[in-house]
């Protein structure tokens, strides 16, 4: 173990709007880590999970979104947490190491020992304490937490391949077009601050090349479209695949669940997911209820205090209710994530869905899907403000902001 006097800092990467286009419509009018999974801003996880790494001292949040549409809830999340939360908004993208490069001598003000870095949109229990210990036993500059998937699902990913005995990381590639491994890089890392160096070395020769400009014509021609900025440096292909197999870089492998959040119909799954996990870690924020004072609870249910469900409402399993919602006699809800402010009417169905901000559905009707979450339309997405009118079945279907259904629809995206 190390010193109680070592300190450790962690970043958290939440993107920008340039990205997440295919959260949309979900992320038209909120930034996408802040999208409520489980009942908590999708950011939240990640931090919450900092808070039990030993002797941590600041949780910085980098990104390209406006500093004013994360204040509020820095703010309120340092003061939840005691510990400080800052948001640093880069001026550009400069990359997932690029970025962290570029904030170097504000994440070194409290000399940390150790550097975690997240990605925000990643889904899973996040073993960072574990993590850490092996980390310090490793003795590298970095240790990646990895898992083991269907090697048809690994080329997704960044497959890579670890010494079965270390752990050493052997060998790495970003979604690699023939297979190489079923073990996946989950975009968790912990470093020591060598890390600065190894950006900084990527940095410096990639200036030298461009100095350089001694190319043949086809390499010219190459580079013309894939030349990147010399500020602009990727964690997988400039870091970890150079550093592979020379006794930098080391694994941690999570037995657990993991996925990545990029569309809503996997953010419904991760809300599931964590749903589950309060099971163990905050009991305290599942609703119970038999039907008698209360609606009837089935399964991992997560209800905003400020909500108002009707006792002869069924809710459940896998279903997080928000702020202000109003839930009306006789409602079911399966699997589904309501947002703040909507009213679901009497005898409502709401199955594999997400029902945006303010909206509302009429009585007897009917929002569901298939549930699969890979799948475009494999759950039904109402936007912010749109009404369902009483009786009206809509199924696999995306409905963009400020709709009126008034006749039922099945598989398809309104505009």
């Amino acid at each position: 173990m190390g010193s109680s006097e070592e300190r450790v800092v962690a970043v958290i990467m939440v993107g920008g709007p340039t990205k997440g286009t295919r959260f949309r419509p979900l992320s038209l009018n909120i930034p996408k880590p802040l999208f409520p999974l489980a009942g908590q801003p999708m950011v939240h996880h990640p931090i919450s999970a900092c808070k039990r790494i030993p002797n941590l001292a600041q949780i910085y949040l980098i990104g390209f979104y406006e500093e004013r549409e994360f204040a509020l809830y820095v703010s309120s999340i340092s003061y939840e947490l005691k510990v400080p939360v800052r948001y640093l908004k880069e001026d550009k993208p400069h990359g997932s190491a690029g970025g962290l490069y570029n904030f170097r001598d504000l994440i070194m003000e409290d000399s940390p020992s150790h550097i975690f870095l997240l990605n925000c949109d990643v889904c899973c229990s996040f073993p960072l304490p574990e993590m850490l210990e092996a980390h310090r036993r490793y003795g590298g500059m970095g240790t990646i937490l990895v898992i083991k998937v269907s090697a048809e699902s690994a080329n997704q990913f960044g497959e890579l391949v670890a010494d079965p005995v270390t752990n050493e990381l052997l060998h790495y590639t970003e979604k690699p077009e023939t297979f190489v491994s079923d073990l996946i890089n989950c975009g968790v890392y912990i470093f020591t601050p060598d890390i600065f160096n190894a950006i900084h070395d990527v940095s410096t020769q990639r200036k030298d090349r461009a100095n350089l400009r001694r190319v043949s014509s086809f390499e010219a021609l190459q580079s013309a479209t894939k030349t990147l900025p010399t500020d602009f440096v990727r964690l997988d292909q400039d870091i970890l695949s150079p550093l592979a197999g020379k006794k930098q870089l080391y694994t941690y492998k999570t037995l657990d669940f993991w996925e990545q959040i990029k569309t809503p119909g996997m953010s419904l799954k991760c809300s599931s997911l964590y749903l589950a996990q309060f099971r163990f870690t905050s009991p305290d924020l599942l609703a119970i209820g038999n039907g008698t004072k209360s609606a009837t609870i089935m399964g991992d249910v997560y209800i905003h205090p400020s909500a108002k469900v009707h006792q002869s409402a069924k809710i459940g399993p896998n279903v997080s209710i928000s702020a202000n919602a109003r839930i009306g006699p006789g409602a079911r809800l399966i699997s589904c994530i309501i947002l703040d402010d909507v009213e679901i009417k009497e005898n409502a169905v709401v199955i594999h869905s997400i029902v945006g901000w303010k909206s509302s559905i009429g009585k007897w009707s009917r929002v569901q899907a298939d549930g699969d979450y890979n799948s475009k339309l494999g759950i039904t997405i109402l936007g912010e403000a749109v009404t369902v009118e009483d009786e009206v079945v809509v199924i696999n279907s995306i409905v963009l902001p400020n709709k009126t259904l008034n006749v039922s629809v099945q598989e398809e995206i309104i505009l």
